[in-house]
């Protein structure tokens, strides 16, 4: 073992190799008896390829580029395909990044609009598509903007004609229901296609505050009648609902303080674990009802795992493997079940789960070592102790590298990562962004604060009008114990973070002084103009309840912004902003600069044309990378990693 300083440890991990693995596979399902799913491309401009997994094994992705399925509903999207088979050959019906159409495409063909473009801003988009081959339809969640301005925009459960009638043809669109609330999620159809079950809500609500889940009957025309709420409301939040083989219907709600699944309102599982999680796209499915009354469930504390609860009995046996998180997208098919899951040894694979032999397996997707796994960190899920005794949890990655150690004597540096959302959790996977720092001898704790899902309700709502202050706290909780118990270099601790992240890490710098430096991701920076107007309609509102009501508490929105303190940073950053970024535009960024000029911050401010909010480009991940890794070196007096470019910090 040879000694070398931290920071300067050779790695066969550079920032090219962590971009070409970069996201994950979703959206799994079937189309009779094959598996079908999307799959990130960052090499092919960053989109989303179909992949199909055929029924003898043969995989093969059957739409080549600049194809990209990928939904901008809510701008996060939600589910963008669906199929079916017809006359015995598969029939998918899919929505196109570029220009937001609905496509209807079967192998051998050329996919064929079933949509209209509309001029009017963000135009028509789709999410949710279901086949009704009986009334050759596919029913989906439309999302029409009426103006230019980003709330301009109603929502509602459509039908679009199979026949493409309506490529060219808005008022061939049937509208199943008239609009009730501002956000839709798709509909159910029961097994005998007489009643739909959906969720709505609305502003100032995000769906993990309060939905609604609506049941309507459907008429011998098609259209749903007698809508009517059967859950839900302003403070319980119904993430999912599905209707079993027998008729009855399924939900997750958190009316218990946890996201539990109830059958027609009786609970099947109570437990102190989460089945359900945010909905910050449309179409995630945590659960899914099996034929013989079974249900597939992602549940857990924090981690979520596969596993088959039986509801008459309330047990649950989890799925055998490695994988110890799967992700919101689940499909069953007779005994069958399709899921992604991960470890902190593999990224994310399809896998695939027989619940008559009980066997699973990796059936897409599957992890290839790209390089010795003795280079992997070796995480430690922990629990730490916050203001006022509260529990902070945490997932720590020390350095790690096969072949160096540290000069005794010498801590590590270390790096705070604070995810986004605000209310998401980082879950403990393999990620070759976090190797990329601990193989060269730079450690990170990735914060799932107060404010993230998965360890119940009041744990995401210790956020609630705290937005700056719980989350800069926790994550200085985790980063003053690990110096404290000389597990970090205290003058080396840098935090880092996206988009709600890139808020924790802006305000952490200029509220604190915990931290050398920080990187700064594509963040919200000023409250007061973060909100209608500026950002997408889905978070124009969310600031209610991060906040508070603007016209109540108005000092509160410039006592909290970064902007407003940015005389206060003193500490170097890096700013990283794609220019296409409607969710946090590049005029966070702008205001935020104007503040800090001519104070003698040093400082780098990196934009990238044709991103948007979360980077997906390959060339794009690897400058942020390397940028991100020259601030550290620098700032922490490290030795430059050859062929690592220099990220010049100017006042």
């Amino acid at each position: 073992m040879l000694r070398a300083p931290y920071g300067s440890w050779p790695s066969p991990i550079d920032a090219a190799l962590a971009a070409a693995h970069d996201g994950r596979p979703d959206w799994v399902g079937f189309v009779g008896d094959e598996i079908w799913w999307t799959e990130p491309r960052p090499a092919e401009g960053g989109r989303q390829a179909l992949v199909r997994r055929r029924s003898d094994g043969a995989e093969e992705s059957v739409l080549p580029a600049p194809w990209n399925v990928r939904s901008r509903v809510i701008e996060y999207g939600g589910r963008p395909w669906t199929g079916v088979l017809h006359h015995g050959r598969p029939l998918i019906v899919f929505a196109n990044y570029a220009d937001q159409r609905l496509y209807r495409y079967e192998p051998g063909g050329e996919p064929r609009p079933l949509t209209p473009v509309s001029p009017a801003g963000g135009g028509l988009r789709w999410a949710e598509p279901r086949v009704d081959l009986a009334r050759g339809e596919v029913w989906c969640v439309l999302e029409e903007f009426t103006g230019d301005g980003p709330d301009d925009v109603r929502r509602l459960l459509a039908a679009v004609p199979l026949d493409g009638s309506a490529a060219d043809d808005r008022d061939a669109v049937r509208e199943l229901v008239a609009p009730r609330h501002r956000f839709v999620t798709g509909a159910r159809l029961s097994p005998d296609g007489r009643r739909a079950a959906w969720l709505g809500w609305d502003h100032p609500r995000m769906p993990w505050d309060g939905t609604e889940l609506l049941v309507a009957d459907i008429g011998d025309d098609g259209r749903p009648t007698g809508v009517r709420t059967v859950a839900g409301g302003p403070d319980e939040a119904v993430a999912q609902a599905e209707w079993a083989a027998d008729g009855s219907l399924l939900y997750a709600s958190d009316r218990s303080g946890w996201w539990n699944l109830y059958r027609d309102g009786t609970p099947l599982c109570p437990r102190e674990e989460e089945f359900g999680g945010p909905l910050w796209k449309l179409g995630l499915r945590w659960f899914a009802p099996l034929d013989n009354g079974l249900l597939a469930v992602v549940h857990g504390r924090g981690p979520a795992v596969l596993g088959i609860l039986d509801p008459e009995s309330g047990e649950i046996v989890d799925a055998a493997g490695p994988w110890t998180e799967c992700g919101a997208t689940l499909a069953a098919h007779g005994a069958r079940v399709v899921a992604v899951g991960a470890s902190p040894r593999t990224a994310y694979e399809v896998v695939e789960l027989d619940t008559a032999t009980g066997r699973a397996r990796v059936i897409g997707a599957r992890h290839q070592d790209p390089v010795d796994p003795a280079y992997y960190p070796e995480p430690q899920m922990r629990t730490f102790c916050g203001p006022d005794g509260r529990e902070v949890h945490a997932h720590v990655y020390p350095p790690h590298h096969p072949g160096r150690a540290a000069p005794d004597g010498e801590l590590p540096p270390y790096v705070i990562w604070a995810h986004g959302g605000p209310t998401s959790r980082v879950p403990l996977v393999l990620d070759l962004a976090i190797a990329y720092f601990t193989s060269r001898g730079i450690g990170v704790a990735e914060v799932n604060y107060g404010g993230s899902t998965g360890y119940g309700r009041a744990y995401r709502e210790r956020l609630r009008e705290q937005w700056g202050v719980v989350d800069v706290e926790d994550c200085a909780a985790v980063a003053r114990a690990l110096a404290d118990e000389g597990t970090a270099d205290p003058d080396r601790l840098a935090i880092r973070g996206g988009s709600a992240g890139g808020w924790t890490t802006a305000a952490s710098l200029t509220t604190t002084d915990v931290y050398a430096c920080g990187t700064i991701v594509y963040p919200v920076l000023d409250l007061a103009s973060w909100g209608p107007g500026e950002t997408h309609d889905f978070e124009s509102r969310y600031l209610e309840s991060l906040i508070g009501p603007l016209a109540e508490v108005p000092a509160r929105y410039a006592e909290r912004s970064p902007t407003a303190h940015a005389d206060r940073l003193t500490v170097p950053f890096l700013l990283l902003q794609g220019l296409d970024d409607v969710i946090c535009p590049p005029a966070q960024c702008e205001r935020f600069l104007a503040r800090i000029a001519g104070r003698g911050v040093p400082h780098a401010y990196l934009t990238f044309e044709g991103e948007g909010h979360g980077f997906r480009r390959a060339e794009t991940m690897v400058r942020a990378l390397e940028a991100e890794l020259s601030l550290y070196t620098q700032v922490f007096g490290l030795e430059p990693t050859p062929r690592t470019p220099k990220v010049e910090l100017t006042p």
